[in-house]
């Protein structure tokens, strides 16, 4: 999935980062980066949107505190695009423990958990595609 700007990513502000009032904050970071929203939601997820985004974890020990954690809240879907965007946002997020987290990066400057790490990416071309379908269904 693409667009003029180049490859699309799915990225979840998580109901940590909406409580904590750091959605700008976030979002800022992407469009000073050079990155472009394509599509925006403030929205909640589900249980059976929980389960189908994490389809891969659902027998997972970590995945009933994850599904609890995610559904907790409002949380912001965004679509971003831009030149090889999939990899530069992952790199902008920085390592899922944001203890372990570089200093510069979101989660390495604003997070000090693991599970509660205010920002979900794709990590992939097919993950985003599968992930952009199951919350930006109209723009498929």
């Amino acid at each position: 999935m693409t667009s003029p700007s180049g490859e699309r990513s799915l990225v979840l502000i998580k109901p940590d980062a909406v409580r904590r009032g750091l959605v700008g904050e976030i979002i800022g970071r992407f469009e000073r980066k050079g990155l472009a929203v394509d599509a925006m939601v403030l929205r909640s997820m589900d249980a059976a949107l929980a389960d189908q985004h994490y389809a891969d974890h659902v027998e997972k020990a970590f995945y009933p505190p994850l599904k609890d954690f995610m559904t907790s809240g409002p949380l912001v879907a965004l679509v971003l695009s831009g030149d090889e965007v999939i990899e530069v946002v992952r790199g902008m997020l920085g390592a899922t423990d944001g203890r372990k987290a570089a200093a510069g990066t979101i989660r390495g400057d604003l997070s000090l958990s693991n599970r509660e790490n205010l920002v979900h990416a794709s990590d992939s071309p097919e993950s985003a595609k599968r992930e952009l379908q199951l919350w930006f269904p109209e723009l498929v």
